[in-house]
């Protein structure tokens, strides 16, 4: 499989860059807006994360700016209906760890929004990943735990997140919820 791709930029236009490497092969890879975004011009150096899919029509390579857009890219393609398209207009329509935050407050107005995407599918984005967002969270608290306090592993994970410590604390001031997963999930909440 090919984990990522590095050189000079030949083309770079709506939904798709490519990258000529080092060895004059040029690869094409579809991308979000966002990482659409962090490419430099025609001529610059990029290195991307990719991820290939391989169909009857052919090899298809993705790019993503980050590791964790490609770890949302491969959880969305996960979900039934939510094909690579599907999964690439998602993550055009914000950061991984926003959209992070609307599945695990259950936000189906957000998927919604997106072009392809119906209420059915939407919800069963927020059903199919909710947990597995929440194990992230957990495992990154328990890599973290510094406390056995609810409110500080709620903090933690919220910074594993990729909140500030102030944007963590701000959001778990009045949160309700006797167990981190609680408070987190309450947080993540007031945060839309």
């Amino acid at each position: 499989m090919i984990a990522s791709v590095s050189g000079e930029v030949a083309v770079r236009r709506p939904g798709e860059v490519v990258i000529e490497t080092a060895g004059g092969i040029g690869y094409r890879l579809a991308v979000s807006a966002g990482t659409l975004a962090s490419v430099p011009g025609v001529g610059g150096e990029a290195s991307l994360h990719s991820h290939l899919i391989m169909r009857d029509d052919g090899m298809h390579l993705f790019g993503f700016a980050s590791g964790s857009e490609r770890e949302l890219f491969l959880m969305l393609i996960g979900v039934q209906s939510v094909g690579p398209k599907v999964a690439l207009a998602v993550l055009s329509g914000g950061a991984p760890r926003e959209l992070l935050n609307a599945i695990a407050s259950g936000d189906s107005a957000r998927f919604q929004a997106v072009p392809g995407i119906g209420k059915r599918t939407a919800e069963r984005i927020i059903v199919e990943l909710r947990e597995r967002v929440a194990g992230v969270v957990s495992d990154e608290i328990t890599i973290t735990r510094t406390s056995d306090d609810p409110l500080t592993i709620a903090r933690e994970g919220l910074m594993g997140l990729g909140f500030e410590p102030a944007e963590a604390d701000g959001l778990l001031d009045g949160a309700e919820g006797d167990t981190p997963e609680d408070l987190i999930a309450a947080a993540l909440k007031a945060a839309r």
